[in-house]
């Protein structure tokens, strides 16, 4: 019976094999900042490796948070989706169910992200461009009429306003006589990564932080299907930060919510089991891979021993996934379909719950039909065609996966050290520490491209042959006449003093620091109040917010 090689053996392999035979240049390595070796061996694993990695669905989950992973179900399949006028969002959310489709996702505009109505004057020229248009709880019906609510789970990437988004949804579904407790989905709600990333907010710091939990708390009594909160590396990542701080700044703030509910009195098995993530799935193969597995590790020992939760449900780090739209090109389009499948391939082999697939003409504009097909279809290619969901956690004792794993996961620790010294993950975001360390990735990884020390297939390398135009998808204009008449019609045709009386309660209550302010928001839903006037309600309440430079 052979014996697994010693460590000594594999440098004695290192010193004749590059002895004599000239290495070629790698490929430039981002493997957690350090030099990948050329070979992994016996001696880069776990000193314990059972206990470290130990079997699907148990304690630490370092191979998939469910025993039978995706021989018992796959992943949702959850293209993002929207555009132009709930209207027109609601046709391609309709064509992506028919061609197989299992969960819906939503992407708003720029003016909603930021809490604007589309007739507000800083709307202008952005409406519907982005994603679609939503101001008021009539909108959120036509977004998800004759769509089956209490049977479709629904995700909406929203931050900032995410808890008005939340009460025009939880009301658009009780008029059709469906209760929160029968609504399935997610909202993403996390306001931390919007300051240290993404740039999109309504409120300061700490009154953002007691939305947030006041959804969760509210979701925790009433929506025990809902994930109150989908706290995202995704957008950390396409700011420019490293794997690495992609995960230990995920990790972090969503550590910080869980201490900011227990704070406010909540238990943590009340809640924590409907925590949910959202990370991207990036170029490099392996890292992606070991990120995942550091990220469930991780989650269940805080957890467990820091935050003291018997309920397993609340160790289990479910996470949807995206494809980097930062990885793609807008040189040589068809590219990106590559980039796309090979890192949904490491999403699913990471231990995915839901991913989208980026379409491959997404760096040049919005996606056509015949693009989000071919995303789809990516995604059923690897579940359908590729055997990889046979066997659980294929890539589990791997000597590479497992030593990036374990590099990965100490140097999330060595990110959670710094921010505590700072105070906490709220302390060191109005401090700029995240986003000057996100910005110091960034413009390394720009060094390196402009440098050629890191190639680009397409871009800065590759270059040659002519390119045929791709066409795009182009949002008509009178999309955005079509929805300041609709908001302003809105406005119209509703009981103007119920409106204006459910949004003075609303900041009344925002004046009680001890007042949960979700029922005062679905106060407002009803009453047909617009997005931008309760942001502005809150506001008055709050202030507003202005970044300090970070660079």
């Amino acid at each position: 019976m052979a014996t697994r090689p010693r460590l000594s053996e594999i440098e004695r392999w290192e010193r004749e094999t590059f002895g004599r035979i000239p290495e070629r240049d790698a490929p430039f390595s981002t493997i957690s900042g350090e030099p990948v070796k050329p070979l992994y061996g016996v001696g880069d694993l776990p000193v314990d490796l059972e206990e470290a990695v130990g079997l699907p669905g148990e304690f630490p989950f370092t191979r998939g948070v469910y025993g039978s992973m995706y021989r018992g179900r796959l992943w949702t399949m959850r293209q993002f989706a929207g555009f132009g006028t709930a209207q027109e969002t609601n046709r391609r959310f309709r064509y992506l169910l028919e061609h197989g489709q299992t969960g819906l996702s939503t992407a708003f505009d720029m003016p909603s992200l930021m809490g604007h109505d589309s007739d507000d004057l800083r709307s202008l020229g952005e409406v519907g461009r982005e994603g679609v248009a939503v101001d008021t709880v009539l909108d959120m019906e036509a977004l998800f009429a004759g769509i089956p609510l209490d049977r479709v789970s629904v995700s909406m990437t929203i931050n900032a306003p995410a808890p008005i988004m939340l009460a025009f949804y939880v009301v658009a579904a009780e008029r059709r006589g469906i209760g929160p407790e029968r609504l399935a989905g997610t909202i993403q709600t996390d306001i931390l990564k919007e300051y240290i990333a993404q740039k999109e907010w309504c409120f300061p710091v700490d009154p953002a932080m007691r939305l947030v939990t006041d959804m969760i708390e509210w979701c925790a009594g009433r929506m025990p299907r809902w994930h109150p909160i989908s706290i995202s590396g995704y957008h950390i990542r396409e700011a420019g930060s490293t794997a690495a701080q992609e995960l230990a700044f995920t990790l972090k703030d969503g550590l910080t919510y869980v201490e900011q509910a227990l704070a406010r009195g909540l238990q943590v098995d009340s809640f924590a089991p409907r925590l949910s993530f959202f990370f991207n799935a990036h170029i490099d193969f392996f890292e992606e891979i070991a990120k995942y597995r550091a990220a469930r590790r991780i989650w269940a020992r805080e957890l467990r021993e820091t935050f003291g939760a018997r309920d397993q449900r609340s160790l289990l780090m479910r996470f949807h996934t995206q494809t980097a739209g930062v990885s793609l090109t807008a040189q040589q389009p068809l590219n990106n379909i590559v980039r796309t499948a090979i890192e949904a391939l490491a999403g699913v082999l990471g231990g995915t719950q839901s991913l989208h697939t980026n379409s491959f003409d997404e760096a040049l504009a919005l996606p056509t039909e015949q693009a989000v097909r071919v995303a789809l279809r990516t995604q059923q290619i690897i579940a359908e065609e590729t055997g990889v969901t046979n066997t659980i956690d294929p890539l589990g004792g791997s000597y590479f996966i497992e030593a990036l794993t374990d590099r990965l996961e100490a140097q999330a620790y060595e990110y959670f050290a710094k921010i505590d010294q700072l105070g906490g993950m709220v302390q060191a975001v109005k401090q700029g520490y995240p986003q000057r360390e996100i910005a110091d990735a960034a413009f390394r990884y720009q060094q390196e491209l402009e440098s050629g020390l890191r190639k680009l297939v397409g871009v800065n390398s590759y270059t040659e042959g002519s390119e045929q135009p791709t066409p795009i998808l182009r949002i008509d204009p009178a999309f955005e006449t079509d929805q300041v008449e609709r908001v302003r019609e809105a406005r119209a045709r509703r009981d103007g003093p119920a409106a204006e009386a459910a949004l003075a309660g609303l900041a009344a209550a925002a004046r009680e620091p001890r007042e949960n302010l979700m029922p005062f928001l679905l106060d407002a839903a009803r009453a047909h109040a617009t997005e931008g006037e309760i942001v502005r309600s809150l506001q008055g309440v709050f202030g507003s917010y202005t970044e300090s430079p970070a660079f």
